[in-house]
């Protein structure tokens, strides 16, 4: 039977505040509020967090929080159907001219970056755009990197990383590395 590894709930809560440290001091006097975009599914919790831990920081930043929807953008639709439940793109505001970072739990291929960026770029063009991620498993297939990683955990081709962030009961947080489905 394969093995699981599993990352704890106090692990991921480091990763974030990490990346919330990493995000203030970058944005530190920034007047424009920041437009944090979590990508859905997976980055729409780690967005909020990310927001209310700016709010909260020492020096505090200002930002907003939305949503990018990127199943109209996949490269694999044909074998990924969109799913019944899914996140609309919701943006707060307008891009154009905007700092705005996407926001993520997985990097890997970069596929997903790549979608993310057509469908953001459907609505405006920002000044500037940046990445961050939860975990960064590495194995690149598209010249993407992120601006700001919590984690960096490499998993073999035959793993898949998932992480699990419970917006009612953050305790439960986790990550596990399971054998990917054949």
């Amino acid at each position: 039977m394969p093995t699981i590894k599993t990352l704890p709930a106090a692990d991921l809560h480091a990763a974030i505040e990490r990346l919330i440290s990493a995000i203030g001091k970058r944005h530190a006097g920034t007047r424009s509020p920041l437009l944090l975009l979590g990508i859905a599914n997976g980055g729409i919790e780690l967005a909020r967090r990310l927001s209310a831990g700016l709010a909260q920081a020492a020096h505090p930043i200002a930002s907003k929080t939305g949503t990018i929807d990127i199943s109209f953008h996949r490269d694999d639709i044909g074998n990924n159907p969109i799913p019944k439940e899914y996140a609309h793109t919701a943006i707060p505001v307008d891009v154009t001219g905007a700092t705005v970072i996407l926001i993520d739990d997985v990097l890997f291929s970069g596929r997903t970056v790549k979608a993310a960026l057509d469908e953001l770029f459907d609505h405006g063009r920002p000044a500037k755009v940046e990445l961050a991620v939860l975990v960064d498993r590495e194995g690149r297939r598209l010249p993407f990197a992120a601006d700001y990683s919590g984690l960096t955990l490499p998993a073999a081709d035959g793993e898949k990383i998932v992480v699990y962030l419970d917006p009612v009961r953050p305790s439960g947080d986790r990550v596990q590395i399971t054998p990917a489905k054949a």
